[in-house]
């Protein structure tokens, strides 16, 4: 009987895994994920988040080398966080990619499902990015933008360095979902939405104070939760949209340095930094990646970089 565990782990033993699976991984490389491997007919699967999926017969077994199953967890009820019958409802669903990523841009998008599109939008195959592969994304996104409204921010690297001293990792994505929201709504007039749902990446609280501060604001019919893809087709459709503009940034560096640029910030990112720094300095990484994270350090001490 095929058996399905999980478990968290730290990025020190998730490194560690990493190496202990090296032999048995597979090419493939879904989104979001740091590798696959099949071993003794388990499929391991690890997240960039920490999490470790083993699937397959002997998987409680293989699990257990590393750590203690996570305990199911249920979906909160909907009708707990958001108006009843919410998914159909016309609603803008914004979503963010590329925050955790070392190299290419943060895209923002909002965009906005009205109720009589939400059955064809789930019949083209829209449904949570993370169950998609690349190149599925890519298609499904031009798809999207043929159907419905949207509004796509794409903060690239240079322009992210320029202003991160001021604006800390929330605070920006804060200031690019309420701006894609603002400039859709404006977009819409005078049509407006049912609701507006944020896929949350801070409590609420947090993104109201820091949402003050700009000039735009979006205040009213906002809603957030995580997982807002499996509440309203509107934030799937935007976490499509943004993550295939985010992949075909990565292409564009790839193209621009002449090889490939990978997403993540693990240990490839350190090894390709290094390479950059090497062909032209910090200046021109900076047009790439995502300076304060830690690889530009690790970079430098592998490129024997000391500018």
């Amino acid at each position: 009987m095929t058996q399905t565990q999980v478990i968290k782990v730290s990025k020190d033993l998730l490194n560690k895994m990493d190496e202990t699976y090296k032999k048995q991984q597979l090419n493939k490389k879904p989104p979001y994920t740091v590798f696959t491997a099949k071993v003794n007919g388990v499929t391991v699967t690890a997240y960039t988040s920490g999490k470790v999926m083993f699937q397959g017969p002997a998987a409680a077994t293989e699990a257990a080398r590393w750590g203690t199953a996570l305990s199911a967890k249920k979906k909160p009820a909907a009708s707990a966080v958001l108006p009843p019958g919410f998914d159909r409802l016309s609603v803008i669903g914004s979503d963010e990619v590329g925050n955790g990523s070392y190299f290419g841009p943060v895209t923002v998008c909002a965009a906005y499902v009205a109720a009589d599109m939400i059955t064809k939008l789930k019949a083209l195959g829209v449904r949570d990015s993370k169950e998609l592969t690349d190149d599925q994304i890519v298609k499904l996104s031009h798809s999207i933008k043929e159907l419905i409204p949207y509004r796509l921010l794409v903060l690239e690297p240079k322009k992210y360095n320029a202003i991160q001293p001021k604006y800390n990792a929330v605070h920006m994505k804060v200031a690019l979902h309420n701006q894609a929201i603002f400039l859709l709504l404006n977009d819409l007039a005078p049509v407006k939405p049912e609701g507006i749902l944020i896929d949350q990446f801070t409590p609420e609280a947090n993104y109201r104070k820091y949402v003050r501060s700009e000039k735009n604001q979006v205040a009213e019919k906002l809603h957030f939760i995580t997982k807002g893809e499996q509440y309203h087709v509107a934030v799937a459709a935007a976490s499509i949209i943004c993550r295939a503009a985010f992949l075909e940034e990565l292409d564009e560096e790839s193209a621009e340095l002449g090889f490939n640029v990978p997403s993540g910030a693990g240990a490839k990112s350190d090894q390709t930094a290094a390479k950059v720094l090497k062909q032209g300095g910090i200046e021109l990484l900076s047009q790439y990646a995502k300076l304060h994270f830690a690889n530009t350090e690790k970079a430098k001490k592998i490129a024997g970089y000391s500018n």
